[in-house]
């Protein structure tokens, strides 16, 4: 049979299954039906019509409407909610007669607040039912009542068509009425005089009113009712087709075989040829794992953070740390290189401040620069002479500060020879100047350049016995507002060190001005630097400043943690693990990914071992509510320009939370904490 029962738990109305689905044939039920998107892409079709489900989408399958699921996604998650209507009768009289509406056609329709609190709702009874506290019954109909009345009062179908009917509540009465004698008396030989003479409307009024609240006139109407319902017929009766024509009120069967044929693009026939099949074939059909509820909770946490019923305990992170371990050196690779943009910007005092701000906090062995031999740094494509006086600034300020200088060989404004010649112009000169030493240069080359003239350079180096990096250099031009944000910690962190993907020409130590063509303000523009424009740190600098007071032992490291040690001290860095972390590609994925992956708050406890004096322990924090001066920016209404206030407190904002806390020696030191949205915690323990 395609027409499914559902069996209710004993004690409340609603059942609910998490599933890995790839197939669920034709089936329709006696019940409201919600799916909910936790993991992957969906095709469901309706009736007639078909949908694509993704990730956070939620669709509404009403009372007896025949429905199909499918999905090539191997990995896919979906709830699905099946809410009784005998229940919800008590609250609302007419419920079989009402039919609920979701946007799935429009891109970001779900984002809206409605689609928030039905998700919150949805969240909460699996809440529920999973903890299964006292009064968990008479909460989860408490909740399926507001689910009730939210659905009436903001994804009813009519309402959907016409916003403005929300508000009318005569009309939309009239109207539900009429839907509701049409589904009710589809098989009799019903007109729209009928209608209108009951609504005390006239004909020509009425006609135009059903086409403009429904979407369909009248008679088209009818025949969809009459061609949905002939389609279970087909499916879960051996009678004819001209029988079932007859029973859902078709006049003659070549009346059933057109309108059928207009939806589904084949005859009724056809149609039963191709789905029809028996109760056991049915079954084999069925493509389904289902998995324990408890294991959805970890994606819909987010929607629970306000929910006082919500038991946390439940999900606490239990680490163990022992001390004593030691897996060798933790190699600081992070620090290797940061990269400046063109040699130019170093000679802009406002550059050279944060730059020396970033040496003082983090400590970068190298920049890189590109366009040292460049127009903008006076040497020109064609000139018998290199005014090398803009590149010596640039390179003594570097000497001063005692770091070095990862040169990007380009030659895409000169021709080769000139190229080559300028080059060792350039070396020839530094060699003679007493306050540079041209021995802590690298060499690197931009990736489109010949290798022809890649060799040529690399003999001209070894003649001066100066160091080539053997990666090419790939510019990064990309513009993502996702570079502002607090993303920009766990991903970093991850990246740098539990991963085997460094990260590597992606980030800059400041942002500039050069490729941004389409400003709209002057405070974050999506721009890699891990300091805006304004001089404010961004989330990406707190990576590199945490990361910066990791020791130097590794002590073990895991999925969203790493611990080291160093004299008398132990750092604990934690940030926010999430799937997927480790295969985004910075690259090609960033401008897809749009950031509102849902990350609740995290909470850990840590059981460490074998510290061996009491100690003093100082906590950073820092995420989307603490430090992040792009979430504070957003709080201020993403103000264009910044006054000087405004400025200053954007300035102090972006600083992480410090916690002390003062602990006596102990066999087992317990800390507690959490991580809360994207974001990450430094727990430095320190021996007294």
């Amino acid at each position: 049979m395609r027409r499914q029962y559902i069996n209710y738990p004993s004690d409340v109305p609603v059942l609910i299954s998490y599933s890995n689905l790839i197939n669920y044939p034709i089936h329709w039920h006696n019940s409201i039906e919600i799916l909910y998107v936790l993991k992957g892409n969906f095709k469901v079709t309706i009736d007639s019509d078909s949908y694509e489900l993704i990730e956070n989408d939620i669709e509404i399958v009403n009372i007896d409407e025949a429905h199909s699921i499918h999905s090539k996604d191997k990995d896919n998650r979906i709830l699905m909610f099946h809410i009784d209507p005998a229940f919800l009768k008590k609250y609302f009289n007419d419920i079989e007669n009402m039919f609920f509406y979701t946007n799935i056609k429009d891109d970001n329709a779900q984002m809206g607040e409605e689609y928030d609190i039905l998700r919150k709702y949805l969240s909460r009874i699996i809440c529920e039912f999973v903890q299964r506290q006292e009064d968990y019954d008479k909460q989860i109909e408490d909740i399926l009542v507001n689910i009730l009345y939210h659905l009436i009062n903001n994804f009813h179908f009519l309402t959907s068509e016409r916003e403005e009917l929300r508000e009318k509540e005569e009309q939309l009465e009239r109207y539900h009425r009429i839907t509701k004698y049409i589904y009710n008396n589809y098989n009799d030989n019903i007109t729209l005089q009928d209608i209108a003479k009951k609504e005390f409307l006239s004909t020509h009024y009425l006609s135009h009113e059903i086409k403009d609240t429904t979407g369909y006139s009248f008679t088209d109407l009818l025949n969809l009712t009459r061609v949905d319902e002939a389609l279970k017929l087909l499916l879960d009766t051996d009678k004819t087709i001209t029988e079932i024509s007859q029973e859902v009120g078709f006049s003659h069967v070549r009346y059933l075989n057109k309108h059928f044929k207009i939806q589904f693009s084949c005859s009724p026939n056809q149609y039963r040829k191709k789905y029809k099949v028996d109760e056991e074939h049915f079954e084999t059909l069925k493509k389904i794992k289902t998995f324990k509820l408890k294991e959805s909770m970890e994606k819909i946490n987010s929607y629970l953070e306000d929910y006082d019923r919500f038991n946390y305990e439940d999900l606490i992170d239990k680490i163990y740390i022992n001390m004593s371990e030691d897996l060798g050196e933790f190699n600081k690779e992070f620090k290797e290189v940061i990269d400046i943009g063109d040699a130019f910007e170093l000679l802009i005092e406002d550059n050279r401040d944060i730059l020396q701000m970033i040496q003082n906090e983090i400590g970068f062995k190298y920049v890189r620069l590109l366009n040292v031999i460049g127009i903008d740094m006076g040497i020109f494509p064609g000139s018998e002479f290199c005014n090398w006086n803009r590149s010596s600034d640039v390179f003594e300020f570097l000497e001063n500060m005692g770091i070095g200088a990862v040169i990007v060989l380009d030659d895409r404004e000169f021709k080769k020879n000139e190229y080559i010649k300028a080059l060792k112009s350039l070396i020839n000169y530094f060699k003679e100047v007493d306050t540079v030493d041209i021995n802590s240069f690298k060499f690197q080359f931009e990736a489109s350049m010949k290798d022809s003239t890649k060799e040529e350079i690399i003999e001209l180096l070894d003649g001066y016995n100066l160091t080539v990096m053997e990666d090419l250099f790939c510019y990064n031009d990309s513009i993502n507002y996702i570079y502002d944000t607090a993303y920009m910690l766990p991903f970093i962190i991850h990246k740098n060190v539990n991963s085997n993907e460094k990260i590597i020409h992606f980030l800059r130590a400041f942002d500039v001005l050069d490729k941004q063509v389409k400003l709209t303000n002057e405070v974050f523009f999506g721009y890699p630097g891990l300091v805006n424009d304004k001089g404010i740190k961004k989330p990406s600098y707190y990576a590199y400043y945490l990361m910066n007071k990791l020791g130097d032992t590794l002590v073990c490291s895991g999925d969203g943690y790493i611990v080291t040690k160093s004299e008398g001290e132990y750092e604990i860095l934690l940030y926010s693990y999430y799937e997927g972390i480790d295969t985004l590609d910075v690259f090609n994925d960033f401008a897809k990914f749009k950031g509102r992956k849902n990350i609740t708050e995290k909470k850990i406890s840590l059981n460490i071992v074998n510290i061996s004096s009491s100690v003093k322990i100082t906590m950073y924090e820092i995420n989307e509510s603490v430090g992040s001066s792009y979430n504070y920016w957003l709080d201020m209404g993403k103000p264009r320009r910044l006054n000087k206030e405004e400025k200053e407190i954007l300035h102090k904002a972006a600083f992480p939370r410090i916690y002390f806390k003062n602990m006596r020696k102990s066999t087992i030191v317990n800390i507690r904490t959490a991580l809360r949205g994207y974001g990450a915690v430094l727990i430095l323990i320190k021996e007294v």
